[in-house]
């Protein structure tokens, strides 16, 4: 990679974009293939692959929303790699057609026979139907996409000049936008996830989702930025204090998802209501229960203790490790979320759990470089560029 310290652009953005593509060109075929194998599996696969991405393109629309809400100065240097996650969503929406052709395979609900014998599936109905799912779904996207175009749009307006407007008019969008956001991906988890039980429901799975969200998209933009500054590019402006506020927001968000996890299992094992009771139950059968351990421990605990000193977060290769475990673990609890409803009495690993996480990873990749290499890196007409170059931890 080459990089015009004038433009703070790419003049060469090296083999990365490529190579992802045709990765992902290949896992979306091998995951076809797998279709033709067995399409249930398949679309278990998909769905746990693809929101795993879709997650972490949310988590930067939230965090770049965010930064223009609360007016902050320190994070201007990261606001453009945030802007660039969230940047993916258009193209994630393209993803997410061969979902609409497995609802049938995915959702219990969606058959109108399980329909007619199950009195709860019918008290459900106005919401759990297919004609609804799909009409939610496209407004869902559509809130997404509008706030990432508009506030990209007007992003690459300032690097031209900064006006004072563009400052309000980003903030202005972002107000009411995080509202939206928390509306929407509260009840698309509800409908991509949490209903892939429909007779279990808890009332924090939308934060419990909203958590583990922006935890990955920070360990992505943490690998990224831990990523450029190896090739010498921003090396001299995002500086180890930014890491070192990437490493404690990590440590942070790693308490919140445990306290949202903790609080979802103690309530409802508590309460001791059997339709609630056996979401947990399923995953506490056979080897469902390693998987359960690992997510305490490899989800909380080591990220906790590895994170908590501060040279932790002021060393980039140990930042780099635990950012990479990080979205292991995010995918891991996705896995976890999704796939015992297809295999509830133990995990039973497929070939397409890969590729369907590569195929849409490799896409997402591709498009995330490309944006990366049309723009400059900072968001250069910022005027709070310089003082975030300068930033020092208290």
């Amino acid at each position: 990679m080459r990089f015009n310290q004038q433009t703070y652009k790419l003049t060469e953005s090296g083999r990365l974009g490529p190579v992802a593509l045709v990765a992902g060109v290949i896992g979306l075929v091998l995951s076809a293939v797998g279709y033709l194998v067995d399409a249930r599996q398949f679309f278990y696969s998909y769905l746990t692959g693809y929101f795993f991405w879709l997650s972490l393109a949310l988590g930067g629309l939230f965090f770049t929303m965010l930064h223009h809400i609360v007016g902050a100065r320190w994070s201007t240097v990261l606001r453009r790699i945030s802007e660039n996650i969230m940047g993916v969503l258009p193209v994630l929406a393209l993803l997410a057609i061969p979902l609409l052709f497995g609802i049938g395979e995915l959702y219990h609900w969606s058959h109108s026979d399980a329909v007619a014998e199950d009195q709860l599936l019918q008290d459900k109905a106005g919401y759990l139907n297919t004609t609804f799912f799909v009409i939610r779904l496209v407004v869902y996207f559509t809130v997404w996409i509008v706030l990432t175009v508009m506030l990209d749009k007007i992003s690459l307006k300032q690097d031209l000049g900064h006006q004072p407007s563009f400052t309000k008019k980003m903030r202005v969008i972002s107000a009411p936008g995080i509202i939206l956001f928390a509306l929407t991906v509260t009840f698309a988890s509800f409908d991509w996830l949490m209903s892939l039980d429909p007779h279990w429901y808890s009332t924090i799975f939308g934060v419990y989702i909203f958590a583990g969200s922006l935890l990955g998209m920070l360990a992505l933009m943490t690998v990224i930025v831990l990523y450029l500054g190896r090739n010498g590019i921003l090396d001299k402006d995002i500086t180890v204090e930014h890491y070192h506020d990437l490493g404690k927001l990590m440590f942070a968000f790693t308490i919140f998802w445990g306290y949202m996890a903790f609080s979802q299992y103690f309530l409802i094992w508590y309460g001791n209501i059997p339709e609630e009771t056996v979401w947990f139950l399923h995953r506490w059968e056979s080897s469902w229960k390693t998987i359960s351990l690992m997510l305490v421990f490899g989800h909380f605990v080591v990220p906790f203790f590895v994170l908590f000193p501060q040279g932790t977060k002021r060393n980039p290769k140990t930042l780099t490790l635990i950012a990479l475990w990080i979205l292991f673990m995010h995918f891991i609890d996705l896995y976890w979320l999704v796939l015992p409803t297809l295999h509830p009495h133990g995990v039973n690993i497929s070939w397409m759990d890969i590729t369907a996480l590569i195929g849409p990873g490799g896409i997402f990749t591709w498009y995330l470089w490309c944006k990366t290499a049309a723009r400059p890196l900072l968001p250069v007409g910022d005027p709070n560029l310089e003082v975030s170059r300068r930033f020092v931890n208290h």
